[in-house]
């Protein structure tokens, strides 16, 4: 059978460029065949399989995550089929919380590791249910390592860095350009088509202006695993904040980031460069309790996910669409925050046909009630 061609009704239509009440929009397979404002044509009604009455919601596009480690107690991580089943679980639960283009992001692993597991998760980006890989180390500041094996961490050696990039779908990297080859890592890895990012890192103002003119692109968790910013030295934070060729993640959650840095920041970077992640971790959609992230132990209390031994923060408990509602209690416009988990984060992946809901999109749609809640989610394979 093919797939079903849904029409939402009757909501607020947010395409990215254009708002329109009482609009209407025909998807199939989560691609939008059409979309329009007031009640939709006889001709169009002719054309779905299914009507949805989208009175009183937000029709907006499908959220884009560029940075989730996992959730359902499951982890993007491992080797074969494992690696397999548990990505479609977390891919799952994150989908029906809006986030229809996901971005897996793996931990600090030996490299032999990260290479099988790029090898096996090259199944589930082909069938569409990733958009790719984020490799989060192993070229990572020990000093800034955060929820990462500090042993495990090292300089980016072209060899392994090669390795890597050819093992699988790679398509975000971050690294730490202060380290010895660091910036000619970033070089290669932007030369791949892959999105070079600077996380996890103690680099001051000039190296992290060097990585830019170098190709990086984008800031992973911007302030944290980083130095604060200091009035005389003022380290990666102002610098890629300042450059408009740099979009900067975002952890909404009211932990990672005050609001009042959050929104500062949002503001400095402007809603053409703030993108919204999740950095979730398995245990997203978990009880509180013991976890694990990569080899180390984690412990969740009241949704915060530490080190065991009350240590660093490791990653969150969010879905992109609490970050959202975060987002907006800061003080973000609701324009800026949908942008945040639509259209900027599609373009730093270089998307086009994700983040909006103009024709051709093929991200699908989510519907979002008055408090921003998720009620129904409209893409390939849902």
């Amino acid at each position: 059978m093919g797939a079903a061609t849904v029409l939402l009704t009757g909501g607020e239509v947010r395409t990215g460029a254009r708002t329109l009440p009482g609009g209407w929009v025909l998807l199939r397979a989560g691609e939008v065949l059409d979309v329009g404002p007031g009640p939709a044509p006889p001709a169009v009604r002719a054309r779905a399989g299914e009507v949805a009455d989208a009175r009183g919601h937000l029709v907006v596009p499908g959220f884009v995550d560029l940075h989730c480690h996992g959730g359902a107690g499951a982890a993007f991580g491992g080797t074969g089929d494992a690696a397999v089943r548990a990505a479609l679980t977390a891919a799952a639960w994150h989908r029906a919380h809006g986030t229809t283009t996901l971005v897996a992001s793996l931990v600090t692993r030996p490299v032999d590791e990260l290479a099988e597991t790029l090898a096996a998760l090259a199944g589930p980006v082909a069938d569409g249910v990733l958009a790719g890989v984020h490799l989060e180390g192993p070229w990572l500041s020990r000093e800034h390592a955060g929820a990462h094996e500090a042993a495990l961490l090292r300089a980016p050696e072209a060899a392994d860095v090669e390795r890597l990039l050819r093992a699988g779908p790679v398509r975000v990297v971050t690294l730490a350009p202060e380290l010895p080859g660091g910036l000619a890592a970033v070089e290669r890895v932007a030369a791949s088509g892959a999105v070079a990012a600077l996380g996890h890192t103690g680099a001051d103002e000039a190296t992290a202006r060097a990585a830019v003119e170098a190709g990086a692109r984008l800031a992973t968790h911007l302030f944290n695993a980083m130095p604060p910013v200091h009035h005389r030295r003022p380290g990666p934070v102002p610098a890629l904040l300042a450059d408009e060729r740099v979009a900067v993640e975002l952890i909404a959650d009211g932990v990672h980031l005050h609001p009042l840095v959050l929104a500062l920041a949002a503001r400095a970077a402007g809603p053409a460069r703030t993108a919204l992640v999740t950095d979730a971790l398995p245990a997203a959609g978990a009880p509180d309790g013991a976890h694990r992230l990569g080899g180390l132990d984690v412990v969740v209390e009241g949704g915060v996910a530490r080190l065991a031994g009350g240590g660093a923060l490791a990653g969150s408990t969010l879905t992109l669409d609490r970050a959202l509602r975060g987002a907006v209690a800061a003080g973000l416009p609701l324009e800026h925050a949908l942008a945040a988990v639509t259209a900027v984060p599609a373009a730093v992946l270089g998307g086009a046909d994700r983040g909006h809901l103009e024709p051709g999109a093929t991200g699908g749609a989510v519907l979002l009630d008055a408090d921003l809640r998720v009620r129904r989610v409209v893409a390939r394979g849902t």
